[in-house]
């Protein structure tokens, strides 16, 4: 469906900015792919009118980590440890093909989208060759989420091996303010030596790229952000991933630095907020996690609540897969939030669903704790429909499924 002047009308809107509130028989605007106003008995002359009478409308989700090629691996990593995950991606990962990871990452921005994820960062460290990387660019374009490609270097490759690549690519998305753009995502200080780190801090700043990646304490290095510091390389623009094992004084030094964080979800959210850290909430991999935001806010609010303190409103959480995830990712201008002058990332959950009956008397709270993907009825984004009665308009769901088992299973067979 073309974008033009939509009315969103009588919903439980949910905004984010400053903080999650929700008002009910609320109405939104949106012209030209922007919303222009939120407020109760908005004109609707000339404009699609979108019934949201027992409907919640918030702003679309924000994924800041995900490994989106992992939908060819659904469930293959249940059970095992940490090392065997990466021996598993060290194995499977040459075996993909460029229509491996086409089809592996639309299905997985389709899968988001579905869910009521309208901006994604997919963190592609299946960047073997060009042919991959465009691969995996092409599908997030075609899917038609708000992404941004985070350019990675595959986990059993020698870092650094892929510098020109990373500059063809930004050239490729030089726009940055597309539905697609790029950040890079080097090993950093968790696997590789300080001179490969500022070399490739060094990179992001000549592309003028954004730098996302994973961050724990390794035997590499014991305390990885202090290695940082004393390199000169802290900065903004950096949104590091899990924080597993890092201390309070090294939180407090990526606070003071500017950067932000992305939770995955694990009981690390609440550390994070605490020390002051802009944090956002991510899917990580469906290789042995679900999916769907929702999963995940049910999880970040359950650790936060057995928390010793602070402990993780229903607020907090959603706030945290909104407009923080977007700060976090740089995107808070265009999306997080239904502020008007912003992208219009909305989506639409039943509240006549079975599950959601008279969950009207707390929407924030039914959105973390009670609503599942099948709530989902209506996503755009940036005003233009994509799914619409709960069904996604714009994409052949029966060929992505077909391929995505082809390619699961020539994998397999490789």
């Amino acid at each position: 469906m073309s974008k033009g002047r939509i009315l969103i009308r009588n919903g439980h809107v949910i905004d984010t900015e400053p903080q999650p509130v929700a008002h009910a028989h609320t109405d939104v605007l949106i012209e030209g792919g922007k919303i222009t106003a939120v407020g109760r008995n908005l004109r609707s002359k000339g404009a699609m009118v979108i019934d949201a009478t027992d409907r919640i409308v918030l702003p679309g989700f924000v994924d800041t980590h995900r490994h989106v090629w992992h939908s060819a691996l659904r469930s293959a990593a249940i059970d095992i440890d940490l090392g065997a995950y990466f021996r598993l991606l060290g194995q499977v990962g040459p075996k993909f093909r460029p229509q491996d990871v086409r089809i592996a990452t639309l299905a997985g921005a389709l899968e988001c989208l579905d869910a009521g994820i309208t901006t994604q960062l997919d963190f592609a460290h299946i960047a073997y060759s060009p042919e991959l990387a465009n691969a995996a660019v092409d599908a997030l374009k075609e899917a038609g989420l708000r992404a941004v490609f985070a350019y990675g270097t595959p986990v059993n490759v020698t870092a650094g091996g892929k510098l020109a690549d990373v500059r063809r690519i930004r050239e490729r998305l030089a726009d940055d303010n597309a539905l697609v753009t790029m950040a890079y995502a080097p090993l950093g200080p968790l696997s590789t030596p300080m001179e490969t780190v500022a070399r490739d801090w060094r990179i992001a700043d000549e592309l003028d790229l954004p730098l996302t990646i994973h961050l724990a304490s390794s035997p590499n290095n014991e305390q990885p952000i202090f290695a940082l510091r004393e390199a000169g390389l802290l900065r903004e623009k950096t949104l590091y991933v899990h924080a597993n094992g890092i201390g309070d004084d090294e939180l407090k030094l990526i606070a003071d630095s500017g950067a932000t964080a992305s939770a995955t979800p694990g009981d690390e959210a609440g550390r994070l907020r605490r020390a002051g850290i802009t944090t956002g909430t991510g899917i990580d991999t469906v290789a042995f996690a679900p999916g769907d935001m929702f999963s995940t806010m049910r999880a970040a609010h359950l650790a936060g609540q057995i928390a010793e303190d602070p402990q993780l409103t229903a607020k907090d959480v959603l706030r945290m897969a909104t407009l923080d995830g977007a700060a976090a990712m740089g995107l808070a201008d265009r999306t997080g939030s239904l502020r008007p002058g912003k992208q219009a990332d909305v989506i639409l959950l039943r509240l006549d669903d079975l599950n959601m009956l008279t969950a009207e008397r707390d929407p924030i709270g039914a959105v973390v704790t009670e609503a599942q993907p099948h709530n989902v009825d209506t996503v755009l984004v940036a005003g233009k429909v994509v799914k619409a009665g709960g069904r996604l308009v714009h994409a052949d769901l029966r060929r992505t499924a077909r391929a995505l088992r082809a390619t699961a299973a020539a994998i397999s067979g490789r």
